[in-house]
């Protein structure tokens, strides 16, 4: 297969990451006999620094020609302070709408050698495995109208939370399709008894549930959701959640991996013709300035979003499980960064992307 994909570093340590990410991905290119054609574009504040914009033209037309874009984090501190539409972070919200993602899945697994890492009891996590599915062009982020208006004792601010009845749809069918290849439940997370919103996200999820009789719906408001997924997190399977409380759930997820830079993602779009999903695969975690270029950054979120795109946009499930458990075999010899808490030495971002390569 030719598998053509969009590499967008970003910034910090997303530069970093993204590149023991291509290596693990290269190395399954060879070792299958599959044409790899790899390109790269700008995107966050490097892309500012070049471009004037965080997502300039250029890239856009590069990622509408690829099948995939794996992307780095974005973001700088020195663009911390200046307005929203200005930041590296609007690239990424930017590139999300260009490409039309709308689903994007996070998710959760505990492993046995890495209880420790995480500050909850070994009891209360162990066994966990979970996929967060988190609406991505809906809700808060993109409503209007927005902004901050007035001066002095006049100032104020707008956000705006919509959906329409088409975004919650296409996101729950996402959502019922994963969990019928999984434990067959999922879990809706809203804030029904409060948001009009949120009431409209229940009944659209009841109606197209009712479409997948074999999967199991519960729900959970999101207040609750935060309390049980640190309480009694194997009791999620699926849990499918509007954009912003996607946001914060699948965050604390990192609490019970054991490390945020245990986390990739996978945002998809619409099926093409040949019944592959439109993705953009990134890890979930940030830019991280404060240890950039020391050799610090765990890399296994970034190389599991490549096996995520494996899987999901070109079909390679069998490359998808062999980049998996070739992580797994590594975070078994205790060769990780330090986020992970190794018994002996740290090991470096180089040498775990190089681990995994080897043993894909």
């Amino acid at each position: 297969m030719n598998l053509s994909v969009l590499i967008l570093p970003g910034d910090g340590i997303g530069v970093e990451v993204t590149a023991e990410a291509v290596k693990v991905l290269k190395q399954v290119a060879a070792k299958y006999n599959h044409t790899l054609n790899l390109t790269e574009g700008l995107l966050g504040g490097i892309a500012i620094h070049k471009c004037g914009t965080p997502l300039p033209q250029e890239t856009i037309e590069l990622a509408h020609k690829a099948d995939a874009t794996l992307m780095g984090a974005v973001g700088l501190p020195e663009f911390d302070n200046i307005a929203p539409e200005k930041r590296p972070e609007r690239g990424l919200l930017g590139i999300r709408k260009v490409l039309g993602v709308f689903a994007n899945l996070r998710p959760v697994r505990t492993y046995a050698c890495l209880l420790d890492s995480s500050p909850l009891k070994n009891e209360r996590i162990e066994g966990t495995d979970m996929i967060i599915v988190r609406e991505l062009t809906g809700g808060i982020y993109y409503g209007t109208p927005r902004g901050i208006f007035g001066e002095g004792a006049q100032a104020h601010a707008i956000n705006t939370m919509a959906y329409t009845r088409a975004e919650i749809e296409r996101v729950t069918r996402v959502a019922m399709s994963l969990a019928r290849n999984r434990r067959k439940k999922v879990t809706s997370v809203d804030k029904s008894n409060v948001l009009e919103n949120s009431q409209l996200w229940r009944k659209v999820v009841v109606e197209v549930a009712a479409e997948y009789p074999d999967v199991e719906l519960d729900h959970l408001l999101v207040d609750n959701c935060a309390m049980q997924l640190v309480l009694n997190p194997r009791r999620f399977d699926v849990l499918l959640t509007e954009n912003m409380f996607g946001d914060i759930l699948s965050d604390e997820g990192a609490v019970l991996a054991g490390s945020i830079g245990m986390l990739p993602s996978a945002s998809l779009g619409e099926k093409r013709a040949s019944g592959a999903w439109t993705g953009l695969y990134e890890p979930v975690h940030g830019s991280a300035p404060d240890i950039a270029g020391q050799g610090k950054a765990n890399p296994l979120a970034a190389i599991g979003s490549v096996a995520a795109m494996l899987e999901y946009t070109f079909g390679l499930g069998k490359e998808a499980a062999a980049v998996n458990a070739a992580m797994e075999k590594v975070i078994e010899s205790g060769r990780v960064t330090a986020d992970l808490k190794p018994a002996g030495p740290p090991a470096t971002t180089s040498e775990v992307g190089d681990a995994v390569a080897s043993l894909v």
